[in-house]
C-alpha cells in the first residue's frame, strides 16, 4: 500500500538498473516520481512519469527542472543516479575519453544540482542524493578514471552539503557495492589499449564479471536511497549492502600498508 505523500522526486537514469528500482521504490514510499532517460521512454514504469534529459546538456537539464516545476510546483528530492563506467588502465584512455566520463558522472550531477537549487532555496527545503560507490572510497585498478569520478562526487557532495544546509537543503551520498546490473549496459572500454596491460586488464574484467554476478540486488541500493530520502536527520553517507559497509571499515580502520596489500590480492595483482 502506498504511504502518505512525501513530495516530488526526480531520479536521473531511471530507465533501467538501480535507477529503475529506485524510482519504483520511491513511488512505494509515497513520492510522486519523475524519472529521466536520455531518450523518451515508450514503456514507463508504473507510477513513474518519464521525461527525456541528457545530463551532459545544460539546456536539457534546465528543461527537465522547468517541466517538473510546471507540472508539480516543486521538487523535494533529487536522486542523481545517471552514470557510465570505463574499464581500462589509466594510460589506456585518452584525455578526451576521460573528459567524457567526467562530463556524465561529475559535471552531469553538478548541472542537475545547479538547476534545482534555486527552486529548493525558494522552498527553503530539499534533499539531494548523489550516487557514489565503494570506488569513491578505495582505489580500483583498471577503473582509475571511473574511481576518480566517484572520489570527486564524494568531495563535491560533502562540501556542497555545508554550503546549502542553511537553506534547509541536505546533500547525501549513497555508496553501493558491486550490484547485479547489466555489466555492459553503461560500460565503455579504454580507447587506446596497450599490449603491456592486456593480461592484467583481462583478469580485472573477469573478476568484475564475477563480482557483478555475485553482487547485491539493485533493491538493496534502492532501500538505502529511500532511507536517506526519508530520514528526518540524514547522515552524510549511507552504505548500501554488506560489501559497502566492509569497505568503509577497511579504509577507515586498517593501516595503509595492509589496505594496499589486501586490495592487490583481491584484484589478483602481484604483491
Amino acid at each position: 500500500m502506498r504511504k502518505t505523500n512525501r513530495g516530488i522526486a526526480v531520479v536521473t537514469g531511471a530507465s533501467s538498473g538501480i535507477g529503475l528500482v529506485t524510482a519504483r521504490s520511491l513511488v512505494q514510499a509515497g513520492y510522486q516520481v519523475f524519472g529521466t532517460s536520455r531518450k523518451a521512454s515508450a514503456d514507463p514504469p508504473d507510477g513513474v512519469t518519464m521525461l527525456a534529459c541528457d545530463v551532459t546538456d545544460e539546456a536539457s537539464v534546465q528543461r527537465l527542472v522547468d517541466e517538473v516545476a510546471r507540472r508539480a510546483g516543486r521538487i523535494d528530492l533529487v536522486v542523481n543516479n545517471a552514470g557510465v563506467g570505463l574499464l581500462g588502465g589509466a594510460e589506456e584512455s585518452s584525455i578526451g575519453q576521460a573528459q567524457r566520463l567526467f562530463d556524465v558522472n561529475v559535471f552531469g550531477v553538478a548541472r542537475v544540482v545547479n538547476a534545482v537549487l534555486p527552486l529548493m532555496r525558494a522552498q527553503k527545503s530539499g534533499r539531494i542524493i548523489n550516487m557514489s560507490s565503494i570506488l569513491g572510497l578505495i582505489p580500483a585498478p583498471f577503473n582509475a578514471f571511473y574511481a576518480s569520478t566517484k572520489h570527486a562526487i564524494e568531495g563535491y557532495s560533502e562540501s556542497l552539503d555545508h554550503e546549502v544546509r542553511r537553506f534547509g537543503i541536505r546533500v547525501v551520498l549513497v555508496e553501493p557495492g558491486v550490484t547485479r546490473t547489466a555489466f555492459e549496459e553503461n560500460l565503455s572500454r579504454a580507447d587506446r589499449p596497450l599490449a603491456d596491460y592486456a593480461d592484467d586488464r583481462a583478469r580485472s574484467e573477469a573478476l568484475m564479471r564475477q563480482w557483478v554476478e555475485a553482487g547485491d540486488a539493485p533493491q538493496i541500493v534502492a532501500d538505502a536511497v529511500v532511507k536517506a530520502a526519508t530520514a528526518i536527520r540524514p547522515k552524510l553517507r549511507y552504505s548500501a549492502g554488506k560489501q559497502s559497509t566492509q569497505v568503509r571499515s577497511l579504509r577507515r580502520y586498517l593501516p595503509e600498508g595492509l589496505v594496499d596489500k589486501t586490495l592487490r590480492k583481491f584484484n589478483g595483482l602481484p604483491a
